[in-house]
């Protein structure tokens, strides 16, 4: 298994993207922390993979309320892991929020809030895991988007937000590259999680938006959310022990065209 005794953090873990990734770095024999500021459904996760991948030394998974864009959260949660598991060998900084309006519909607060969680987070988090990282060599995989590469109608902070999450990853992949940690982002189109399907219902013709999601795709449909979630263990694993600084678009050809 390719992470057997591994102790990964997942942000934004008691949902979509994360939650299928907990669950894989679990079913790969990961120990995982599920950081998310939503304790239900983080403590939810938690008890799923605590009953499918029971461990007989300590809990597979654990939980811990986390608003990422807050630094003492951050030190929370990394004295939490700690305290539990010893280590970290992963973290997967997937926590986001999105604003999809037009820009003179978008407040200060919005912005402020959108911002505080996306780019400040990570921030946030890598800067408090790093020493953490350095001990165990690890890696760092961060949620980006393809919209923070190509742009995107109507969603202007949030492409702006995983634009700067991707030169965050590079400038960082070069400042840990010496300590022998890595770091990479993924770069999804769209996914088929339940944010992008209740965004969908509430679209003046939810099937007319369900089309068109799909029809941005070459491959005629959205992700799903194991798709993404495959691509960030690759990255995370020692199957890609020579890949840092990389933003992996995985989005099904909707980058290419006219």
């Amino acid at each position: 298994m390719r992470f057997n005794e591994k102790v990964v953090i997942v942000t934004g873990g008691g949902s979509g993207i994360g939650e299928t990734s907990a669950r894989l770095f679990a079913a790969e024999g990961a120990s995982v922390v599920i950081a998310d500021w939503n304790e239900e459904d983080g403590q939810r996760v938690a008890a799923s993979l605590n009953a499918e991948f029971p461990s007989k030394m300590m809990p597979r998974a654990v939980a811990l309320k986390t608003d990422v864009s807050r630094e003492e959260d951050s030190v929370a949660l990394m004295e939490y892991t700690m305290q539990t598991f010893g280590r970290l060998d992963v973290l997967f900084n997937n926590a986001a929020v999105i604003h999809p309006k037009p820009i003179e519909e978008i407040t200060e607060h919005n912005f402020d809030r959108l911002m505080a969680v996306n780019l400040k987070g990570v921030y946030l988090t890598i800067k408090h895991a790093i020493p953490l990282l350095r001990r165990t060599k690890g890696s760092i995989v961060n949620m980006a988007s393809l919209g923070g590469i190509v742009g995107q109608r109507n969603n202007p902070i949030y492409a702006a937000s995983k634009g700067g999450l991707i030169a965050l990853t590079k400038s960082l992949a070069l400042d840990f590259a010496p300590d022998g940690v890595r770091v990479n982002c993924v770069c999804p189109a769209g996914v088929s999680t339940p944010l992008l399907e209740a965004w969908t219902m509430e679209q003046p013709d939810p099937a007319a938006a369900a089309k068109s999601l799909a029809d941005m795709h070459p491959l005629g449909r959205p992700a799903t959310p194991e798709e993404v979630a495959q691509s960030v263990l690759y990255l995370a694993s020692e199957h890609a022990s020579f890949v840092t600084g990389v933003a992996l678009p995985v989005e099904g050809g909707a980058s290419l065209g006219y």
